[in-house]
């Protein structure tokens, strides 16, 4: 009876040490960046000073760190004061940075050149709530680069809208890439892989597949079951997307993208829509995760059916960062070639 009255007693004072520890944290974090942003805000004005000073930029910041090392302790590197300065730099209002992001997610942005791409994973950062890891694993895996390159033939408003507000989810083309990266996997390139043993991996691994699918997905599970006239079917991985309202199933196929896959997952989202979807649901979601495709053989085999079924590539190692950025500058080039003439 004694420790019936306790525990709850010890769970309520839990609670408010918990909240009151976050809210200590918040607070921390906000003055750590008005203070980093304001020392950054102070190199620049000394460096801009004097033509003499800027031209010896460096050595200076080598010189500030070493007094401040001894002085105040740790934290106080060439490098971070170096970000320092970038901070302010890149954000002269300071209340355009977001308090949502720590110093360690600013010093993994502040290490992006492009304006644009900076943008999109700040963010997709706050939108998405990553941790430093997270981000630090999307920008390896540039997906950026990889969400541009699977809209086909975007143009320059897409880059925009894509850096100006992160990821939006409004139809299901927007939750889909091209490539799928489960370098998270630790699979050989080129080792031959069963799909169950695949599914079975992506399941163990279902948090950092959840992060690569992108936001708003919940696991449903595996196998599930669709019984259609007395056979069975079985589904290879459903999930459920918040923002679309919508069931997506995914078929794990360890070839290339074959016509008949197509079929099954069209008749697996028709008896989703039909018989699972509950009233406000949007019509299912299909998604075909194969090692290649070419374009013509998805453009017949997706044509005619619905507009909800995609097909996408999936890889066991990180792209090369330098092949996207130059995948995603031809199209833009090509796009800006083509309304220059017109």
């Amino acid at each position: 009876m004694e420790y019936e009255l306790i525990n709850p007693l010890v769970s309520e004072i839990k609670g408010i040490l918990d909240t009151s520890r976050q809210n200590v944290a918040k607070a921390v974090n906000n003055e750590l960046l008005v203070a980093y942003w304001k020392i950054g805000e102070i190199i620049v004005r000394y460096e801009q000073n004097d033509k003499v000073r800027a031209a010896y930029g460096d050595k200076t910041l080598k010189a500030i760190s070493k007094e401040l090392t001894c002085e105040l302790g740790k934290g106080f590197s060439v490098s971070n004061l170096q970000f320092m300065r970038r901070f302010y730099q890149q954000y002269q209002i300071q209340q355009t940075a977001s308090v949502k992001l720590s110093w360690s997610h600013y010093c993994e942005l502040l290490s992006i050149s492009d304006e644009n791409k900076r943008s999109f994973y700040e963010k997709e950062a706050i939108n998405s709530n990553w941790s430093v890891r997270e981000l630090k694993r999307q920008i390896d895996t540039s997906l950026y680069e990889r969400l541009l390159l699977s809209k086909g033939d975007f143009n320059k408003e897409q880059v925009l809208a894509l850096a100006t507000n992160g990821v939006e989810i409004s139809e299901p083309v927007d939750i889909i890439k091209d490539p799928y990266v489960f370098e998270f996997l630790g699979i050989p390139e080129n080792k031959p892989v069963m799909e169950d043993d695949l599914e079975k991996a992506l399941v163990e691994q279902i948090e950092k597949f959840l992060l690569e699918l992108g936001r708003g997905f919940m696991f449903v599970g595996t196998q599930q079951r669709v019984t259609i006239n007395n056979t069975h079917y079985y589904a290879d991985m459903v999930f459920y997307n918040k923002p679309l309202k919508s069931y997506v199933i995914i078929e794990l196929k360890t070839t290339k993208l074959m016509p008949e896959a197509v079929g099954q997952l069209n008749m697996y989202l028709n008896y989703y829509e039909n018989e699972v979807n509950d009233e406000g649901d949007n019509k299912p979601i299909g998604i075909i995760l194969c090692t290649d495709k070419d374009a013509l053989t998805a453009e017949y085999a997706l044509g005619g059916l619905s507009s909800n079924i995609f097909a996408s590539k999936y890889t066991y190692y990180i792209p090369q960062k330098e092949q996207l950025i130059a995948e995603v500058e031809k199209v833009i080039n090509r796009w800006h070639e083509e309304n220059d003439d017109k």
